[in-house]
């Protein structure tokens, strides 16, 4: 034994300048020759060992004698090679890390599904599902790295997983080794993509959502990591307005898109968005309404005026669609009786405001009606309750989220049936008798607007209501006039907030009265042939109404601007990203 550690000694000596790879191979293999030196021929293996030793030693001062002649950029490539090949985020095989023999961190290899057979069969936990009753239990998350912070020997990593977030601590324990801790400092930053296998912990964590549990990670692996430096940072994009800190301006975050719509509070903005979606749908089919779909690309406009997107259509004259109004009318022609539509609508306004945008989401209703237009009011408010009421529900999560950052309450309204509905000579009055300007015949102004809602929430408590009978100059062409007063039509708007979240009306159905109203607004009747054609053959009583998808949501959340609830914004100034 005392010959052992002496030639162990004197061998380490030998190799000390050698990589650490060469030193545990060539130790393991000196030791195993010495052994069988020893057994067969004395000394002899020693002396092979040791003559080794040296004959590498001489080849790495060759070496080194050559690298000497070796320019200084060729001396600094060959260094960072060799940095390279001894890295420690050596890309591993995904389906490999449940092998215990696998290190327990590192960056994958690209995945690329390579076989359906070696599928891991590993099970992902989601953040927002992990609570106190998962406390002791290991599981697997894939999340995104939010913030890393180093502390001694332990990492401290919050995980984003959509709008969740959870802390998760690397410390140094026989599970992690300090090499893995030192390698997450260096190679793990913000908005990394990874895996993470680790125990489930009771801890008190206020700034995550998830706030009485912490993971303590066993296992790290990148998928996939930030090749480029960060524009913004999704932390600074998500800070409110009234926090201390860096703030990034609206344009820049639009500018960055994508890692905006990482922030936590505008995830939310997006799935209370495909919420009212939603709400839309279920609540319209079981009214008997089927949905459509209707051409975007059209002869001529479908509103009137000059508001349209042209383009060529193969040698003709085309435009965008301003809203889906002739073709659902057209289907309530063809007998549909109710449908509806969710589909885009283009509107060529020069308006940079708050609440106008060029392209949007357009959510559509039209039905037959028996004898009133209220009929279609009576629809849209139980709709806007529905709604209403569903994301309350559904939602509540994401709400407290947009609340938080925005600093606003909850809308107010009144049960289905029970929201005020003016006529607008009444809210003429109104406006006039609180001093504010307002001519009987005039479309409301944007001001007027907010007064009235702020009138009629002090009076109603709401701040849903309807306005009824615009004056007809205001309206498009498709409008019923007003049966006892010509100056006023069958028309409607809803507002939410004190702004218009919808607008509608009943329309002309007798195709005499519509081509009439064509012409006195100046449309060319061969732009729109087939749309008057079609009321020609009977067309039963009907109204409908256009919403805005987006300025809903604004208004639902009171987040101030429309863009911030359009995934990627048009308006006269942005047509990126």
């Amino acid at each position: 034994m005392l010959s052992l550690k002496l030639h162990f000694e004197r061998h380490y000596r030998l190799i000390s300048g050698f990589s650490r790879r060469y030193l545990v191979f060539h130790c393991t293999h000196s030791c195993y020759n010495m052994f069988q030196g020893s057994e067969n021929s004395g000394s002899g293996g020693y002396q092979e060992t040791n003559t080794r030793a040296t004959s590498h030693k001489e080849t790495t001062n060759a070496e080194t004698r050559q690298q000497q002649k070796l320019s200084k950029a060729e001396r600094i490539a060959l260094r960072n090679q060799a940095s390279s090949e001894n890295s420690l985020t050596t890309k591993i095989d995904y389906l490999s890390v449940d092998d215990e023999s696998t290190q327990n961190f590192g960056e994958y290899q690209l995945i690329q599904s390579v076989a359906t057979d070696s599928i891991s069969g590993r099970l992902f936990t989601s953040v927002s599902s992990l609570d106190k009753e998962k406390v002791g239990k290991q599981i697997w998350t894939r999340a995104r790295v939010d913030t890393i912070r180093p502390k001694g020997r332990s990492a401290f990593l919050v995980l984003r997983q959509s709008q969740y977030t959870l802390q998760a601590v690397v410390s140094e324990s026989d599970k992690v080794s300090r090499q893995m801790i030192k390698w997450i400092t260096k190679e793990v930053g913000e908005e990394c993509l990874v895996d993470i296998y680790g125990n489930v912990v009771a801890a008190e964590v206020k700034s995550c959502s998830q706030h009485d549990i912490e993971l303590h990670v066993w296992k790290l692996y990148i998928v996939n990591k930030v090749n480029a430096r960060l524009p913004i940072r999704v932390e600074d994009a998500g800070r409110p307005d009234w926090q201390e800190g860096v703030h990034v301006l609206r344009d820049t975050r639009l500018d960055n898109r994508v890692l905006d719509l990482r922030v936590p509070s505008q995830q939310a903005i997006f799935r209370i968005q495909s919420g009212v979606c939603q709400l839309f749908r279920e609540i319209l089919l079981r009214e008997g309404f089927i949905e459509i779909h209707s051409p975007k690309i059209i002869a001529g406009a479908s509103e009137g005026g000059a508001e349209v997107f042209k383009l060529n259509y193969f040698g003709q004259n085309a435009c965008l669609a301003q809203s889906p109004q002739l073709y659902k009318q057209m289907a309530i022609c063809a007998d549909l009786e109710r449908v509806f539509e969710i589909g885009p609508v283009f509107r060529a306004e020069n308006s940079y405001t708050h609440r106008h945008l060029c392209e949007f989401t357009g959510l559509d209703i039209e039905m037959a009606i028996r004898e009133h237009y209220f009929e279609v009011l009576d629809v849209l408010e139980q709709l806007f309750i529905g709604i209403f009421e569903g994301l309350r529900l559904r939602f509540s999560t994401e709400i407290e989220l947009v609340q938080e950052k925005f600093q606003i309450s909850p809308i107010r309204y009144l049960p289905a049936g029970q929201n005020p509905r003016l006529h607008f000579p009444e809210a003429v009055q109104l406006l006039k008798a609180n001093g504010y300007i307002q001519e009987d015949l005039d479309d409301l102004s944007t001001e007027n607007e907010k007064a009235l809602g702020k009138i009629i929430k002090e009076k109603y408590g709401t701040d849903f209501y309807t306005l009824a009978s615009f004056p007809a100059t205001v309206r498009p062409f498709y409008t019923m006039p007003k049966a006892e007063d010509s100056r006023y039509s069958n028309s409607f708007d809803m507002f939410l907030r004190g702004e218009e979240i919808v607008s509608g009306a009943q329309r002309i159905h007798d195709s005499v009265l519509l081509e009439s109203q064509v012409k006195a607004k100046n449309i060319p009747l061969s732009s729109i042939e087939d749309y008057i054609n079609a009321f020609k053959y009977g067309t039963p009583p009907h109204g409908g109404a256009g919403i805005g998808l987006e300025r809903v949501v604004m208004l639902y959340l009171g987040v101030g601007n429309i863009r911030e609830c359009s995934m990627f914004p048009r308006d006269p100034k942005r047509l990126r990203p």
